[in-house]
């Protein structure tokens, strides 16, 4: 399939922004930027990739059509009415793994995935001239998404989230994903041959993604996709060309000075087993230290952190004193630019400062902040003629 498809990224509600810049940056036409989801233009190698290479994309979908329906009668005969075969071989393995519905009438996800699903089989049975389907080839998973009585039916390419990377097998708790994390570095001035210290490291998510930024290691290139196996849709070839791209274009003469900080030692040990996981174990420095002593000789560099929330009860209490010891430790590194999402709603407060934005994003279920205190610009080098 050559022809240009729309093809659908899900995000974090507020980041996308972010992805949009990714999209553009790949080379693919924006056709829409909605809540949480932006759409854009591209060919069969596009699916390859955008899963390969986009670091704050949840997923990959492969928009099939819409449809206006009030009622499931119209659900069915405008979910019929698609071009199912184009996409979907007579083998194919297809149920729909999720609906969604906001401000619809059809509200009922469970009803939803019945109609979609027997919908497509009445067409395939028309086109393929056949009562009873296999479904022992490969995967096609359907996702349905309404709206105010809209209805987009997309194929998920991706299969896990792409927030899987493959390299995180030891977790903390409550961490932050790789997507979100990504998004956030991205949102950022942070480049590369800046300093970057996170002072609640966990199990070294943002370290990690930046070291992956710093050394331009594509966050899809070490894992598989449930696309790879849609031969009908996209040859085998394109997903090894995207790989080889990713490898080819990994710099493994960087030099970074990435650090992360946790006051648990066995926190501090799984972070670096994730980043060497990551190939990325030589580009960050991994240390057992309290935020009270952060610290760093040099100047205007960047703290990126994720510090606790205080969602348990017993944790409340302490949150006071601890972003009190934040706003200790930021005080110290006055010339630098400061990154905090939380959910604790006092941060500003007991940090000590009022921060320049404050973005809001749902990290899972949970409303938090994106506090960003930027610091002066460092001074520009001068350059020999």
């Amino acid at each position: 399939m050559n022809n240009l498809m729309e093809l659908m990224a899900p995000c974090h509600f507020g980041l996308e922004a972010v992805l949009k810049r990714e999209i553009l940056d790949l080379g693919y036409e924006i056709s829409s930027v909605e809540d949480g989801r932006v759409t854009f233009l591209g060919d069969a190698e596009a699916i390859a990739i955008a899963n390969v290479f986009l670091r704050s994309a949840e997923r990959v979908l492969l928009k099939v059509g819409s449809v206006h329906a009030e009622t499931y009668d119209e659900l069915f005969e405008g979910v019929k009415a698609m071009q199912w075969e184009q996409y979907l071989p007579i083998d194919a393995k297809f149920w729909v793994t999720k609906a969604t519905t906001v401000k619809s009438k059809l509200f009922s996800p469970s009803d939803i995935q019945a109609i979609v699903k027997k919908s497509i089989v009445e067409r395939m049975k028309g086109v393929y001239g056949i009562n009873w389907f296999r479904e022992d080839g490969a995967s096609y998973p359907i996702r349905v998404f309404f709206m105010k009585d809209e209805a987009i039916l997309a194929l998920d390419t991706t299969g896990e989230s792409l927030h899987k990377r493959g390299y995180r097998k030891l977790t903390a708790r409550a961490p932050i994903s790789e997507t979100l994390a990504s998004a956030l570095i991205l949102l950022t001035p942070w480049k590369g041959d800046r300093i970057l210290v996170d002072p609640f490291c966990g199990s070294g998510t943002f370290p990690i993604e930046a070291a992956m930024m710093a050394a331009n290691i594509a966050p899809g290139m070490n894992r598989s996709f449930l696309a790879e196996n849609w031969e009908n849709l996209i040859a085998r070839r394109k997903w090894y060309d995207a790989v080889e791209e990713a490898q080819d274009g990994i710099d493994s003469s960087v030099r970074t000075d990435i650090q992360g900080y946790d006051i648990d030692g066995d926190v501090v040990r799984a972070a670096r087993e994730n980043a060497r996981r990551a190939g990325v174990e030589h580009l960050i420095h991994f240390q057992q230290r309290p935020v009270s002593e952060l610290n760093h000789p040099k100047k205007y560099g960047f703290v990126i952190t994720n510090p606790p929330y205080g969602e348990r009860m017993e944790e409340k209490a302490a949150l006071s004193a601890l972003y009190q010891e934040i706003g200790k430790a930021f005080s110290r590194l006055d010339s630098w630019s400061e990154y905090v999402i939380t959910s604790y709603e006092d941060a500003e407060k007991y940090i000590g400062k009022q921060a320049a934005k404050n973005r809001k994003i749902y990290n899972g279920m949970i409303k938090t902040y994106f506090y960003q205190f930027p610091g002066p610009r460092p001074p520009k080098r001068n350059t020999v003629s």
